[in-house]
């Protein structure tokens, strides 16, 4: 007898089974242009077809139906309504913006905005404000503002209680000035001028952007230390985090500080790529490649990020959950069906699996 509850006791227990919701899923979903007909986006003639708009409806609905993410952040969302539809249908009660998409001559769309869903209660939901007097420290005009209004949800987790979840879209890399061909300039000084907006345009676009991540990063700080909440950032960067634009994003190092207060505290403050949590799991993933979750011609970039506060950190002794799954959906970018993928998205699918830890 004694032989055989030995053996019973050496099986490992799937506490999925024995705990509810022990594993919750978060995604990042840049949804290309989501606009419902009869407006356009950008230009009159871009306008959806009711089918191809039926279409695109049904490749974001299959995308949920078979990954069911619990909370997703989205990005370029023009049509919030119709949008806030199709989750209810899907058993997301929760749907917020913060912002609105800019309308002009009546029917065409600018400016479109990041929004959140979720099946856990949001309990408070705001747009990040930029601290004016920091961005004046930095040499930015004193009406500095996010390129797109930053959301911040506050949604009751299982668990592990309220959490800050940040739902991001920074600015491109399209440059702030382009110069235009002109027929009267010699073919050599179209050349220089182009090469000069394209210098000057870049890096004006490369400080927004990193700016952006820099004074959203400070709110998060602050809105951490006087809520003690745990931290979710995600959503389209359009830019790789090891580039130095974003690098300060996942600092975990300080200069001329005690090491003593470091070890204590700084970890409570940091960001983390919820990639590299899971490849510090005891999961076998060190074969893995990383994905892309976008494509410029043939090279592949990873522009879409979820980052992590410390509480989904496995080696952090007070954690509660940890990263046991990541998916880049990618089909529709590498191997594409028209039928399929017809008007699906320009970028990948981030999911992120978070198990708690027993």
């Amino acid at each position: 007898m004694s032989d055989n509850n030995n053996i019973e006791a050496s099986i490992p227990v799937d506490s999925s089974k024995l705990v509810p919701n022990s594993s919750i899923k978060i995604a990042t979903f840049n949804l290309f242009n989501y606009l419902e007909p009869p407006f356009a986006f950008y230009d009159f003639e871009k306008i959806l077809s009711s089918e191809q708009w039926q279409k695109k409806q049904n490749w974001i609905i299959d995308y949920l139906v078979e990954f069911k993410p619990d909370v997703i952040g989205f990005q370029e969302v023009f049509s919030p309504e119709p949008l806030k539809q199709l989750v209810q249908e899907q058993g997301y009660p929760y749907f917020h913006v913060v912002d609105q998409a800019e309308v002009v001559d009546d029917f065409i769309c600018k400016s479109p905005v990041v929004a959140i869903a979720s099946k856990y209660e949001i309990t408070e939901i705001s747009a990040v404000q930029p601290n004016k007097e920091l961005a004046q420290v930095m040499g930015l005009n004193a009406e500095f503002s996010f390129s797109r209004k930053v959301l911040r949800a506050t949604i009751d987790l299982p668990h592990i209680g309220p959490c800050d979840c940040y739902v991001v879209h920074f600015k491109s890399k399209r440059p702030l000035i382009e110069h235009e061909q002109c027929s009267e300039m010699l073919a050599e000084k179209n050349i220089i001028e182009k090469l000069k907006a394209q210098v000057i345009g870049g890096w004006g676009s490369s400080i927004q952007r990193g700016s952006e991540a820099a004074l959203l990063f400070v709110e998060m700080i602050s809105q951490r230390e006087q809520s003690t909440r745990p931290i979710m950032l995600l959503g389209d960067f359009n830019n790789t985090l090891q580039d130095g634009v974003l690098t300060h994003l996942i600092t975990d190092k300080l200069r001329f500080a005690s090491a003593f207060d470091v070890n204590a505290y700084l970890e409570k403050y940091c960001l983390n790529d919820a990639w590299d949590l899971f490849q510090n799991t005891d999961n076998d993933t060190q074969h893995i490649s990383r994905k892309p979750t976008h494509y410029y011609g043939a090279t592949g970039s990873v522009l879409d990020y979820i980052l992590l506060s410390c509480e989904f950190d496995a080696n952090y002794q007070g954690s509660l959950f940890e990263v046991s799954g990541y998916d880049t959906y990618d089909r529709h970018l590498i191997n594409p069906i028209f039928e399929r993928d017809g008007e699906s998205t320009d970028h990948g699918v981030v999911l992120v699996t978070l198990s708690l830890r027993v």
